[in-house]
């Protein structure tokens, strides 16, 4: 059964892709196309910018926290860096 399916996931893919690359083609060389073409070959690019590897945002690798913008709304404590000196401060020692 899960050859079948491969086989049918195969044939659809073929097929469809030899369908855009058709219309892609007569759009480009053929002096008489026209609006189903054009549809066929602007469909088939935005299929193509749809992410088909997606993931659940916690399981991406270097995915943030679920709270974080709400926490930095709030004001919690966005950086434990030192603050600035003043301009009129001393230097420290060197």
């Amino acid at each position: 059964m899960a050859g079948r399916i491969r086989a049918v996931r195969w044939g659809a893919a073929l097929g469809l892709g030899a369908v855009w690359w058709w219309a892609v083609l007569r759009l480009a060389l053929a002096p008489d196309s026209g609006a189903l073409e054009g549809a066929v070959a602007a469909g088939g690019w935005g299929l193509s910018l749809l992410p088909v590897h997606c993931m659940p945002k916690a399981g991406a690798p270097g995915a943030l926290g679920a709270g974080r913008w709400s926490r930095a709304w709030r004001g919690a404590p966005v950086t434990t860096a030192s603050p600035l000196r003043r301009s009129d401060a001393e230097s420290g020692p060197s």
